[in-house]
């Protein structure tokens, strides 16, 4: 992922994920041209500050909850994808689309309470519990990567907040074909942390540290490491006793390494090919999607592959229910002291040095602008089986979640990203959002 290729990648647990994001957001820039107005850095006010539009003006639509539900059906059958769901919570009340099954051949409604492996959504928590420990006094985010995980590249100008920030320039082990080849050869495969960092640190830095923006898995698994460092706890209990249980996220969990079961109710998750289609950035073939598309090929069931090569970086389960509170949370100021919330609203920087007004990255969390009065600050997750989204715009008191349980439609999209411009288009008023491009292959 060298700074030249940005344009490919972007956001996830993998690479592919990266591009999808990106495309997402370059979905979202149409409307800056349409709406006539220029994209702005998020408000200096707490996040939870009601901006709003003018007087006598919404920035949403009513919401019509069978519509709702209608446009979020046909934008999945579309996608190919088995189940999907989407949760709304705006001042108008709470709406959830849940389509399709959550296990093929069955007629299993998914819900808000099915249970998925969020991936990436992961390092808004992770690093939530690096900010909380900063706020403790036990780090500082321009501490060295050196002076608590061995090892590392360049680890003593390597500090905490680039690793946060995707800005070290260590290589993305996931992006190794040997990690895809392993987990398809043997899926119950256990993984460490130092194993997956071995991946990456045999291979040279793709950039001095702090010179370039590139999302990187390698990142947060050293955030891991550091966080049991310091908090002298293992990442899976700190973050339930810091976060899932203070926040009441009954239904979240980061599960043992050992671990490759999902809890009750759950949804199986799907991917056409193997691990590489959603580690690396690569086109389905196309006798695959005509296959895919005509339904004489069903994809793979990745449900029980273990997590435990992603863990800090993309391991966590959840429901929408949970990860909607947690995002509303996270965003709102719920999670850190007022001083420590300005500085994770301070760490946003833009992704692209060119385009300084567009998609924006801090620790662990994105921004972008989307319309006048509309603004998320959101992740996305992607891992074999499963593609996800969450954001909360604190102008509107928006919140919105997204998953789906196949990771690429037939014709290579990223399925929640897809999905993520129809959605919006029946949010906001005055949007009028472009469906996700289909990507151009790059064999």
């Amino acid at each position: 992922m060298v700074p030249t290729a940005r344009s490919r990648r972007d956001a996830g647990i993998r690479s592919r994920k990266a591009r999808s994001w990106r495309i997402a957001g370059l979905a979202l820039g149409v409307v800056l041209t349409i709406a006539g107005c220029s994209p702005s850095a998020p408000t200096t006010a707490p996040p939870g500050t009601t901006t709003g539009s003018a007087p006598g003006q919404s920035a949403l639509k009513p919401i019509d909850p069978a519509a709702f539900h209608a446009t979020v059906a046909a934008a999945a059958k579309e996608l190919v994808v088995p189940g999907a769901v989407v949760l709304l919570r705006t001042p108008q009340g709470n709406f959830t689309a849940a389509v399709g099954t959550t296990e093929l051949g069955t007629s299993t409604p998914p819900a808000a309470d099915t249970h998925f492996r969020i991936a990436s959504n992961t390092k808004t928590m992770t690093s939530a519990l690096i900010v909380l420990l900063a706020q403790d006094g036990k780090l500082r985010f321009s501490d060295p990567v050196s002076r608590y995980v061995s090892g590392v590249p360049n680890g003593d100008n390597i500090t905490i907040a680039q690793l946060l920030k995707m800005r070290s320039g260590l290589y993305d082990y996931t992006e190794a074909p040997e990690l895809a080849a392993a987990l398809d050869a043997d899926p119950a495969k256990v993984f460490t942390p130092r194993e997956v960092l071995a991946i990456a640190f045999q291979r040279p830095p793709m950039f001095p540290p702090g010179t370039a923006y590139q999302y990187n898995n390698t990142n947060y698994a050293l955030l891991g490491l550091v966080a049991e460092k310091i908090g002298g706890r293992p990442l899976a209990q700190q973050l339930r006793e810091r976060l899932f249980g203070p926040l009441g996220l009954r239904q979240t969990s980061l599960p043992a390494a050992t671990d490759n079961s999902i809890p009750d109710r759950y949804s199986h998750g799907y991917l056409y090919g193997g691990s590489a289609y959603a580690f690396i950035d690569q086109t389905y073939p196309a006798d695959l999607q005509a296959a895919a598309r005509a339904g004489t090929l069903q994809p793979n069931d990745y449900t029980r592959q273990n997590p435990s090569y992603a863990t800090a970086a993309g391991g966590v389960i959840s429901t929408s229910d949970d990860v909607a509170t947690w995002i509303r949370a996270l965003a709102s100021g719920k999670v850190f002291n007022a001083d420590f919330q300005r500085q994770w609203l301070d760490s946003l920087q833009p992704e692209n040095p060119n385009a300084p007004d567009g998609q924006k990255y801090g620790y662990g969390i994105s921004y972008q602008r989307f319309a006048p009065n509309a603004a998320m600050w959101y992740h996305g997750g992607e891992l074999p089986g499963f593609n996800s989204f969450i954001g909360y715009d604190p102008a509107n008191d928006v919140t919105l979640t997204i998953w789906a349980n196949l990771t690429l439609s037939p014709d290579g999209r990223t399925t929640a990203v897809a999905l993520l411009p129809t959605v919006l288009n029946q949010i906001y008023a005055e949007l009028s959002l472009p469906p996700a491009p289909t990507p151009t292959s790059t064999r």
